[in-house]
C-alpha cells in the first residue's frame, strides 16, 4: 500500500469515516471494515476486548487487547512504539488481505509484519484466548496472529521460544514504564543453547535465569508443581523448535505471566470474588535470584547471613569478603582433579537451582548411570545432572565453570566431580570416628558442667524455639518472601540515618532500594517495641493475604537474631497526617483530592470488613496509618493490632485496649468491646479531620465542635480555610453528615462501611439525621484521671489502655 493512499475499497476520506463508522461484527472485521477510537471488538464469550487506550496523563493513543473484567490490564499492544497523538485513528482491514492502523491524514501508523498479498477473503478476529488472528476464509488458515508477537504478557496458549529452522523467536519485553507501553529495558527470552532455560535480560546484561527445564519444572522454580491443579506446563525440544507454554485447566481462573517495567516476572491469577489479581510467583525475589551473585564454584543461600559459600572442595579465590556481590571471582579448587576413576569422585549438592547451562552438553537419550560414567571419564567434565527427572534419564554435563547455583527448597540435585581426597579416605574416616568418640566423652562432661545454666535458661530457650516455630509456620502459610539481612542492609545503606522516613512506638521506618531498583520501606521493630512477636506475626499473616489497591502492599519480612522487620512498598508521599495537619502541604489538597482520599479509605475498609478472604477489624485506623502514593491514592497500613472475626461474630471483648487516643470508639475504650463499627467510628474521625484540616486531640474536641456547628446549621464553617468550597457545598455537607453518623456513640446506630460507601458515592440516597444524644465526645480528651477537659466529665472502666503505634 502506498503511503498516503487508502485501499480502493474506501470511497470517502478517513476523517468522515470517523463520524460514520462502517458496521462490523462483535468479534471481527472483514474487508473494508474498521474500528475507530471509542469502538471495541469483543471476543465471542466476552473474555477480551480490543480497542484504543491511553495511560496516565499521556495523550498518546494505542491499540491494545485487555481483559474485559480488568480493563486496566492490557495484554497486547499493536503500535507500542508508534503511538497516535490524538483520537482520530482507525484500525482497518484493506483489500490486499492485510490490516493497518491509520491516522487522520491516511498515514499508516502501524501494520503487522509483512503479509503476502493475494488473500481476498480475510477476516480479523479477536478470539477468547486473547489472540488476534488474521485468517484466510477460503483456506481456513491463519495468516498472522498476535500470539506470535507478544509484548509483556504470556497468556495460556502462547509460546516462548525459538523456531530452530527459521530462527524466529517469541519473547516478552517490558513496558518502558507503567504508563508507557513502548519497548522497555527488559526482555524474557528462551536460551536454546545447552539445556534450555528462560532468561531475563537487562538490555544485554543477564539479570535472572529460571534454571534448566528438567521434565517437570525449571530447576530454579520447583514451586511450579504446586500449580498443576490450575495449569498444564508444556515444554517442547525437538529438531524444529524449543518452546515453553502453559495451558489453563477447565474452570481455572484467568491467569497471565507478566514481565513488568521493573524487570520482575510475575505469575498472576484472577480472584473473581475479590475482583483482584493474586501474585502466585515472582522473580527475582531475593539477592540469590540475581545472576552470578556469588561468582563461580559457589552456592547462594538467601536465608543465610553470609549469603554465599564455596562448594565442597573449593575455597575463596581471595581473602576479602568475596561473597558480597561477586567482588573477587568466587571460589577456586583446593585439590586438582586427577582425571581418573581412581582419583576422582562425585559429591551431591542437594536441592539447588542447577548452574547456568548455556554451554552445557546435553544428551537426552542415555541413562543417568551412563551419564555418570561419561562424566567421570571425561577430563573436562566438572558436574552432571539428569536431563529429565520425570523419567529419570538423559544427561547434562558442565565442562566450564559452575556459576549461579542457588539453594532452592525441593530443587534438583547436582553431582559435582571433586578429588577423592576431598571426599575422605578410610584412614581419615577412622580418624574422624576417633575424634568423634573423644569429643562425645568431653561433651558429656561439658553437659554436666553447664546443666545448671541450661536449666535456668530453659524457659527462655523454649520461648525462643516457640517463636521461631511460629514465625516459620506463619511465613509458610502466608507464602511470603523472607529477605536475608544482607539484602536489607545493602538496600538501606546499613540503616543510614539519612534513610529514616518515619518513627513511632514500634521503632523506625527506613527507605531502601533493592538491587533491581524497587524502592521499599523497611519497618524495623525495636527490642522494646510495643509490637511484639505476636503482633509482628499477626501483621505478616494478615497483610500477606490481602490484595487491594487501598491497602499497602507487604513485599516480605526479615527476622535476624532479635531483629524483626517488615518490608513494604515505598509510598512517596508518606502518611496522610503529614499533609492534612501541615499548614503548607494541606494547601495542595483541593476538595476533589480530599474526597478521593476519603472514598479510597472507605473502599479499603469495605474490603477488610466484607470482601477480603478474611474479615478483619483494623483497630488502629488513624491519619498516620493512611499512606499516600505518588498519585495521592490512600492505602491503609499497620495491621499489627488487626483482628480476624467471623461474619456472625458481632462484638469481641478484650481486657487490653489497643489504639490511638482521638480515634478509639467509646465502647472500646470504656468496655473493651470492639467490632467493625469501631473502625467505622475511627473512619468518621478521619473524615472530619480531612475536611477540616484539624486534629482531633486533647486541645480540640473536633467531634463535639462538628456537632455544635451542625446544630447551628453552619457546618460548612468546619471546612479547612484553604479549600475552595464554591460549587461543592452540597458534597461537603453530605460528607460531614456521613462523618457525624459514623461517630455516633451507640455502635448499632453507626452505618456499616458498605452503607458509608454508598452514601459517599450517591447523591440520591436520603441520609438519616445524626442524633445529638448519640454523639460521643472525643476520646482524644480522655485523661489519666478518666475525665475530659471541659465542662462535662465521664468515668470509664479501668481497662488497660495501650497507645497505638
Amino acid at each position: 500500500m502506498k503511503k498516503g493512499i487508502l485501499p480502493k475499497i474506501f470511497t470517502i476520506p478517513l476523517f468522515i469515516l470517523a463520524f460514520s463508522p462502517i458496521a462490523f461484527s462483535t468479534d471481527s472485521l472483514q474487508h473494508g471494515q474498521n474500528i475507530i477510537d471509542g469502538q471495541k471488538l469483543a471476543s465471542s464469550k466476552g473474555t477480551f476486548e480490543l480497542g484504543f487506550f491511553s495511560r496516565g496523563l499521556s495523550t498518546n493513543r494505542f491499540v491494545g487487547i485487555w481483559f474485559r473484567v480488568a480493563p486496566d490490564v492490557v495484554v497486547w499492544v499493536a503500535n507500542r512504539d508508534s503511538p497516535l497523538n490524538n483520537t482520530t485513528g482507525a484500525l482497518t482491514v484493506g483489500n490486499n488481505g492485510s490490516f493497518a492502523l491509520y491516522d487522520a491524514s491516511e498515514k499508516i501508523i502501524w501494520q503487522p509484519t509483512v503479509i503476502k498479498n493475494g488473500y481476498n477473503t480475510t477476516i480479523l478476529q479477536l478470539q477468547d484466548s486473547g489472540n488476534l488472528i488474521l485468517k484466510d476464509l477460503s483456506s481456513n488458515t491463519v495468516i498472522w496472529q498476535s500470539f506470535d508477537y507478544p509484548i509483556n504478557t504470556l497468556l495460556p496458549g502462547m509460546k516462548l521460544g525459538k523456531n530452530l529452522r527459521t530462527g524466529f523467536e517469541t519473547y516478552l519485553s517490558s513496558w518502558k514504564s507503567g504508563d508507557d507501553p513502548s519497548t522497555g529495558n527488559y526482555s524474557y527470552k528462551m536460551d536454546t543453547e545447552g539445556a534450555p532455560e528462560i532468561i531475563i535480560w537487562d538490555r544485554d546484561q543477564l539479570r535472572y535465569r529460571s534454571g534448566m527445564w528438567n521434565g517437570l519444572y525449571f530447576s530454579g522454580q520447583p514451586s511450579m508443581v504446586t500449580y498443576t491443579d490450575m495449569f498444564n506446563f508444556l515444554f517442547v525440544r525437538d529438531q524444529s523448535e524449543v518452546s515453553y507454554s502453559f495451558e489453563a485447566k477447565p474452570n481455572a481462573p484467568f491467569s497471565r505471566l507478566v514481565l513488568n517495567e521493573s524487570g520482575v516476572k510475575q505469575r498472576l491469577v484472577w480472584n473473581q470474588p475479590h475482583q483482584t489479581w493474586n501474585v502466585f510467583l515472582s522473580a527475582p525475589k531475593d539477592v540469590c535470584d540475581y545472576y552470578a551473585t556469588c561468582g563461580p564454584f559457589s552456592v547462594c543461600q538467601p536465608e543465610d547471613m553470609t549469603t554465599c559459600s564455596c562448594l565442597r572442595g573449593f575455597e575463596p579465590a581471595a581473602s576479602t569478603e568475596w561473597y558480597m556481590r561477586n567482588t573477587s571471582g568466587g571460589c577456586q579448587r583446593r585439590t586438582p582433579l586427577g582425571c581418573s576413576a581412581d582419583s576422582d569422585g562425585f559429591y551431591v549438592i542437594k536441592e539447588v537451582k542447577l548452574p547456568y547451562s548455556h554451554k552445557a552438553t546435553v544428551d537426552a537419550n542415555i541413562s543417568v548411570e551412563d551419564c555418570k560414567r561419561r562424566c567421570l571419564m571425561n577430563c573436562s567434565c566438572l558436574a552432571y545432572a539428569p536431563f529429565n527427572i520425570k523419567e529419570w534419564n538423559g544427561c547434562v554435563m558442565w565442562n566450564t565453570e559452575l556459576i549461579d547455583i542457588k539453594y532452592v527448597k525441593d530443587g534438583q540435585d547436582l553431582y559435582m566431580k571433586i578429588s577423592k581426597s576431598e571426599l575422605g579416605s578410610s584412614n581419615k574416616k577412622m580418624l574422624a570416628i576417633t575424634v568423634i568418640l573423644i569429643s562425645s566423652a568431653f561433651t558429656v562432661i561439658l553437659i554436666c558442667f553447664v546443666g545448671y545454666l541450661i536449666w535456668r535458661k530453659k524457659r527462655d530457650s523454649k520461648q525462643e524455639t516457640t517463636e521461631r516455630s511460629l514465625a516459620n509456620d506463619s511465613f509458610k502459610d502466608a507464602d511470603l518472601p523472607v529477605f536475608d539481612i544482607q539484602t536489607i542492609l545493602q538496600a538501606t545503606d546499613n540503616f543510614s540515618k539519612t534513610n529514616e522516613v518515619g518513627q513511632g512506638g514500634f521503632g523506625i521506618v527506613y527507605k531502601g532500594k533493592l538491587p533491581y531498583g524497587q524502592e521499599i520501606a523497611v519497618k524495623r521493630l525495636t527490642g522494646n517495641s510495643f509490637q511484639g512477636l505476636n503482633e509482628f506475626m499477626n501483621e505478616v499473616t494478615v497483610v500477606a493475604k490481602l490484595q487491594h489497591r487501598n491497602l499497602v502492599g507487604l513485599l516480605g519480612c526479615c527476622i535476624h537474631n532479635n531483629e524483626r522487620m517488615l518490608i513494604y512498598e515505598f509510598l512517596t508521599n508518606k502518611s496522610l497526617d503529614l499533609f492534612i495537619f501541615d499548614s503548607e502541604k494541606r494547601a495542595t489538597l483541593d476538595w476533589r483530592t480530599r474526597l478521593d482520599i476519603i472514598k479510597g479509605i472507605a473502599r479499603g475498609l469495605l474490603y477488610l470488613h466484607h470482601d477480603s478472604r478474611f474479615n478483619i477489624i483494623h483497630r488502629d485506623l488513624k491519619a498516620a496509618n493512611i499512606l499516600l502514593d505518588d498519585e495521592m491514592n490512600p492505602k491503609i497500613s499497620d495491621f499489627g493490632t488487626a483482628r480476624l472475626f467471623e461474619r456472625d461474630q458481632a462484638v469481641i471483648r478484650t481486657e487490653i485496649v489497643v489504639g490511638t487516643r482521638g480515634y478509639m470508639s467509646p465502647e472500646y475504650i470504656t468496655e473493651g468491646k470492639f467490632s467493625v463499627k469501631s473502625d467505622v467510628y475511627s473512619f468518621g474521625v478521619i473524615l472530619l479531620e480531612i475536611i477540616s484540616g484539624k486534629r482531633n486531640n486533647g486541645n480540640q474536641n473536633l467531634v463535639t465542635y462538628a456537632w455544635k456547628l451542625w446544630e447551628e446549621q453552619s457546618i460548612l464553617k468546619l471546612i479547612d480555610e484553604v479549600v475552595e468550597s464554591t460549587g461543592f457545598a452540597t458534597e461537603l455537607t453530605r460528607c460531614l453528615h456521613v462523618g457525624l453518623l459514623c461517630v455516633q456513640k451507640c455502635p448499632d446506630n453507626r452505618p456499616s462501611m458498605s452503607s458509608v460507601f454508598m452514601m459517599l458515592s450517591s447523591d440520591n440516597l436520603v441520609l438519616p439525621a445524626p442524633n445529638k444524644s448519640l454523639i460521643w465526645r472525643s476520646i482524644g480528651e480522655f485523661t489519666a484521671d478518666h475525665h475530659f477537659y471541659g465542662s462535662e466529665s465521664i468515668s470509664v472502666d479501668p481497662l488497660t489502655v495501650i497507645e497505638g503505634r
